[in-house]
């Protein structure tokens, strides 16, 4: 029996898929995901997690049926538990741990390394008396967990080029930035070029913190984009890197695309009568999922897939250290 809206062997017309590469899991959420499973081997459930662990619900969804019990503040977490209590991969404000270490919950810090390095950047730069700019997106939990390295009113969050045009430092020549590790690389390069014109004495960071993966997915956007129909990326409504790949395909050229969690997400209407789809993932979006998309074209599609490749991955993040202790002895 044909699915509604399918087309059967004979009538389905011919889709190529460009698939991007790189695309779906980052190194930082690979960590993450890892230290939940790991921690649920060694130690049993359940496991608590402040926060998803990472921005994709069919990830958060397995983890819970692993055990994993999510939770947004640690007052969430029983008194007198002795599971392990994990920080997601966004980061989390100083107050977190502090409040962990005075319950003696057995805490683990999940924070994606490349999110640690910014917070460390805006550290040394408090410390030398800069004021600091954080360019990022307000309410994202890594933009809490920067600002909650310092105290209140270090770290002016800007979001906009209007924001940069309007905002008045204290000193213009004692400034700093930091940036979202998950931004649009074009929308931060006007932003920190018009803070540069603004004010030349502006420090920011040693490498640039818009992170490896981040570039790289969007850079093999740039690629797909312009020579498709359309675009699928497949993520979370809640994932800034996901929002940014869909900015992304617009910006390089394509029609139309579509922001999706899973197939059953697609709205077919949009589709209609193409004849090539580019497909990408934000860097929390299992592999899985893109192959349950590519099922649900060749359903109603006769489709041929080819991978375009921009950039070759070998990074990798070590489990934190009390898991990686446990896996030693094993």
């Amino acid at each position: 029996m044909a699915l509604p809206g399918e087309n059967t062997a004979s009538q389905k017309p011919a889709l190529k898929v460009l698939l991007c590469s790189p695309r779906g899991f980052c190194a930082g959420v690979v960590r993450a995901i890892d230290s939940v499973e790991q921690a649920l081997r060694i130690y049993g459930p359940p496991v608590y997690v402040r926060h998803e662990i990472v921005h994709n619900r069919y990830v958060v969804e397995s983890l819970r049926a692993k055990g994993a019990i999510f939770v947004e503040e640690l007052d969430e977490v029983p008194a007198d538990t002795a599971a392990p209590v994990i920080f997601s991969a966004h980061g989390v404000p100083r107050s977190v741990p502090a409040e962990a270490g005075s319950r003696k919950l057995f805490a683990l810090d999940a924070t994606c390394p490349l999110v640690t390095k910014v917070h460390r950047e805006a550290e040394i730069h408090h410390k030398r008396g800069r004021e600091i700019v954080l360019i990022g997106h307000a309410g994202h939990p890594e933009v809490i967990g920067t600002m909650g390295q310092l105290p209140d009113g270090a770290v002016k969050l800007l979001e906009t080029l209007a924001d940069a045009e309007a905002f008045t430092p204290r000193d213009a020549n004692n400034l700093a930035y930091v940036t979202q590790t998950t931004l649009s690389v074009h929308d931060t390069a006007e932003m920190v070029a018009l803070l540069k014109q603004r004010f030349p004495a502006i420090v920011g960071p040693h490498k640039e913190d818009i992170c490896y993966a981040t570039t790289n997915r969007q850079e093999a956007v740039k690629v797909v984009a312009p020579v498709v129909d359309a675009m699928i990326v497949v993520g979370a409504p809640n994932s800034s890197n996901s929002q940014r790949l869909k900015e992304v395909a617009v910006r390089a050229g394509c029609a139309r695309a579509a922001l999706v969690q899973r197939a059953a997400d697609i709205d077919w209407a949009e589709f209609g009568a193409i004849t090539s789809l580019g497909i990408t993932a934000g860097a929390s979006a299992p592999e899985v999922l893109v192959e349950e998309i590519i099922d649900a074209f060749a359903a109603r599609y006769a489709v041929s897939v080819e991978t375009v490749s921009t950039a070759e991955e070998g990074v990798f993040f070590p489990l934190p250290r009390p898991l990686r202790e446990n896996q030693a002895a094993e």
